[in-house]
């Protein structure tokens, strides 16, 4: 008797379906985005809704809203009950943009021209080498967000949306000392050094970065008051000194390893014996699991010429600039927290 083979495990039953569906994920991210233009998530808030009911309320088409929903539904984002309305479910809950969690500005920058003309240079990147963005732009992204202060503003809305929950779960998992000065390098808008001080009330703390996102820093808070300064300039050049901790929070990953070495001997420039260096950025696991920074090294390959590191890319990083790799902590988001310090 013949024996059927044996499928291995995770491996889908239909191999030429399930290839087709992941080859079409370009409908997904325009489905989502879609959800998020026209705010659904919120107008769902107060509980379940027909198409027709949204489409009214959003002035858009109900017929082919319903069929956007339904596709959403499949894949957990939203659900449709039996009455043919439909609700939120715990993944389409952070599209909203009313809790403190939302991802909506983080969709809508994902999901932007800046992300989708990328993704769609990239076969051209990996015969050449260097960022799809800057062949399809004509020019690399933070000069053409330089000029163009509606994308700015977009792409810098958004990174604070989803740095948001990685702020709080770096504050929560690294033993931050109780006192002394914390410089958030290219610490955007400051989310992180904001999670950091309300956990750490005699702690102060430095936010450095360009002018852009420092003019829309999140430091001004009752509860922060005389604890924080903000510092611009270029962290090619140099950082504030005097820090008892440098933070690097997805800034490592935006860039090539030269450039990353630049950013390390800056920090190394400006810290004393017995400080510390933490590099928020995600550590790639070995072998095939599935991890976020993987999906992440693709996007920054396309739109930088960026990439995720290992432990050991982060060790040889760092020993060549002048740190010493001390340990490595997981925390309940997607990035790792990687601790130095001065050799």
């Amino acid at each position: 008797m013949a024996i059927p083979p044996t499928r291995p495990a995770g491996e889908p039953a239909d191999i030429a379906t399930h290839l087709m569906d992941q080859a079409m994920g370009h409908l997904l991210s325009a489905a989502l985005r879609t959800a998020a233009q026209y705010r659904i998530a919120d107008h769902l808030a107060a509980g379940p809704r027909t198409p027709e009911q949204l489409a009214a309320a959003t002035d858009t088409h109900a017929p082919h809203l319903r069929r956007v929903l339904r596709y959403l539904a499949a894949r957990g984002i939203f659900r449709e009950d039996a009455s043919g309305a439909y609700q939120l479910t715990p993944a389409a809950r952070p599209l909203r943009t009313d809790v403190p969690d939302s991802l909506h500005t983080a969709v809508l920058l994902t999901t932007d021209d800046l992300y989708l003309r990328t993704s769609a240079g990239l076969p051209e990147a990996v015969r050449d080498g260097g960022a799809a963005f800057e062949r399809v732009f004509g020019a690399p992204l933070f000069r053409h967000l330089a000029s163009d202060p509606a994308k700015r503003e977009l792409f810098d809305d958004g990174m604070s949306a989803l740095a948001a929950p990685v702020d709080e779960a770096v504050a929560a998992a690294y033993p931050f000392p109780e006192t002394g000065t914390v410089v958030d390098v290219g610490g955007g808008r400051g989310g992180l050094l904001r999670a950091v001080l309300r956990r750490h009330p005699q702690l102060t703390g430095v936010l450095f970065d360009q002018a852009p996102p420092l003019a829309h820093h999140l430091l001004d808070c009752d509860d922060l008051k005389d604890r924080w300064q903000t510092r611009e300039g270029d962290f090619f050049t140099a950082v504030p000194e005097g820090g008892d901790l440098y933070v690097l929070q997805h800034v490592l990953h935006d860039w090539p390893d030269g450039a990353c070495r630049r950013i390390l001997r800056s920090c190394r420039a400006a810290t004393a014996a017995g400080s510390r260096l933490l590099i928020v950025d995600c550590v790639l696991p070995p072998g095939n699991a599935p991890h976020f920074g993987k999906t992440l090294d693709v996007a920054v390959l396309a739109l930088l010429d960026g990439k995720e590191r290992n432990a050991d890319d982060f060790a040889s990083l760092l020993s060549d600039s002048g740190f010493r790799l001390t340990r490595v902590l997981p925390t309940p988001a997607f990035p790792s927290i990687v601790e130095a310090v001065p050799e």
